[in-house]
């Protein structure tokens, strides 16, 4: 955010930052209860460990079926009513939540709280808030908030729950959700209505093409799995911590420690990654360690220093995936179907954390709380092998370019093989009516001057 504040609009730093607490405090709210549910869901009424899996991962059910919708409904009513509407949803849920007594009650809490899917309202509103030159690093602001709040909610949430309950942690999710209502009303600006953001939002037209290539599919599987996994050990993980003496008002110091060690590693392996065009290594890497370590949480005593060790690999990989994945979805992604890449990317993700909670449940009521372990070992192994074959992807980046608005209709037409004969510029998408030309570019090859020459504008750099 630092190295953007002097090429930001004033109004665009006001939505930049509006818009990434609001975002951010959704996911801190959904995610405090991973650590704490399934230890203090065993105090309500009717609760079993299916029960208490199905409590976890419901609300990914929900925000997968609703994500997308709510994105096109923020094309036709608008961005902030779209997104009040969610974050009311999302504050009701936490209410439904934090009053019942029994686990149907967070069940139903959980299923309204996923219910306010604004994810894509919130990224399209971004959108229509930046311009083209600063909306990549605008969403990566997003992606970064996102992290955080993830990391806080491993903290927040067991510190909330030893003092306050598990009604605790829901009513300060709630709070969150009546703060952000007040920072989308005061703090995000009114955006013009624009056309849609074919590298924000789902194209229909470009849907098919889209479930039809198999790199994108194999991303998709990859983020539905590493999702299923997570949800899936949070119905195990708190009684490990307890089985090895840690009390729970001091499980938020063990995640705090994991999840800044496995920062620190992260982001090391990111930039060898990206800079040394080493993806597809990293990225097998990964997948195979996170297998190996919920193997070890399964097989291995259970011990503080290997318990501690095996959830610092585990996460060390799961932050490593959730930072390249969205990464390889936009390398890979066709021009002008990044947005369509990505929604079906999200469904797919939050689908994985819906299922992850009920297969976490299952197995630990049926064979108890190793075989939570041994099963997302199997489901690692199994994502292993899908991707496995996968190509490494190529480093292209996605530019949205406005057109000379002087440009004939008649001229628009003939720009797609303009652009084609642009050094650099490997795949191109017009859309006259948009006059936008959405591209994937090979930036060390790029010919800056010659894309400039085709747009009929000088380029900012």
């Amino acid at each position: 955010m630092r190295m953007l504040s002097g090429l930001l609009l004033a109004t665009e730093r006001r939505a930049i930052i509006g818009l990434a607490s609001l975002y951010a405090s959704r996911m801190l709210g959904l995610f405090m209860v991973l650590p704490v549910l399934a230890l203090y869901a065993d105090d309500l009424a009717g609760a079993t460990p299916l029960l208490i899996g199905l409590a976890l991962g419901a609300y990914g059910l929900t925000q997968a079926i609703l994500q997308i919708p709510f994105g096109l409904l923020s094309d036709r009513i608008g961005r902030k009513t779209v997104i009040a509407a969610g974050l009311v949803l999302f504050m009701l849920g936490s209410v439904v939540a934090a009053l019942a007594d029994s686990i149907g009650g967070v069940i139903l809490g959980r299923c309204l709280q996923g219910s306010g899917a604004v994810a894509a309202a919130i990224m399209a509103l971004l959108a229509d808030q930046t311009r083209e030159q600063v909306r990549t690093a605008a969403m990566a602001t997003i992606g970064m908030s996102i992290g955080v709040a993830f990391a806080l909610a491993m903290v927040i949430g067991p510190w909330l729950a030893s003092g306050f309950g598990l009604s605790g942690v829901f009513w300060f999710t709630a709070l969150l959700a009546a703060l952000s209502l007040l920072v989308l009303w005061r703090l995000v600006p009114q955006a013009p209505r624009r056309l849609r953001h074919r590298d924000v939002l789902l194209d229909r037209a470009q849907l098919k093409a889209t479930l039809g290539r198999s790199d994108l599919v194999r991303l998709d599987i990859s983020i539905f799995a590493l999702h299923l996994i997570l949800m899936a050990i949070f119905v195990a993980v708190p009684f490990r911590l307890l089985e090895v003496g840690i009390a729970l008002p001091h499980h938020g110091w063990v995640y705090f420690a994991v999840m800044a060690l496995a920062f620190v590693v992260m982001v090391p392996l990111v930039i060898f990654a990206e800079k040394r065009h080493r993806m597809r290594g990293v990225f097998l890497l990964a997948v195979a360690g996170m297998a190996l370590c919920l193997l070890g949480l399964g097989a291995l005593p259970v011990g503080l220093v290997s318990m501690s060790l095996l959830l610092l690999g585990f996460f060390i990989a799961f932050n490593l995936l959730e930072a390249t994945l969205p990464s390889m979805i936009s390398k890979l992604a066709p021009a002008g179907a990044k947005g369509t890449a990505m929604g079906v990317y999200s469904t797919s993700q939050f689908l994985g954390a819906f299922l992850g909670g009920v297969m976490g449940g299952a197995l630990a009521q049926q064979w108890g709380y190793d075989a939570v372990f041994y099963g997302s070992a199997l489901v690692g192994l199994g994502w292993l092998a899908a991707i496995w074959g996968m190509p490494a992807p190529r480093h292209l980046a996605s530019e949205v370019v406005a057109l000379d608005e002087q440009a004939h209709g008649d001229a628009l037409e003939t720009l797609m093989e303009r652009f084609a004969d642009v050094a650099g510029v490997e795949d191109v998408l017009v859309v006259p009516e948009e006059r936008l030309a959405y591209l994937k570019v090979d930036r060390q090859r790029l010919d800056s001057d010659a894309l400039a020459r085709v747009v009929g504008i000088k380029r900012n750099h």
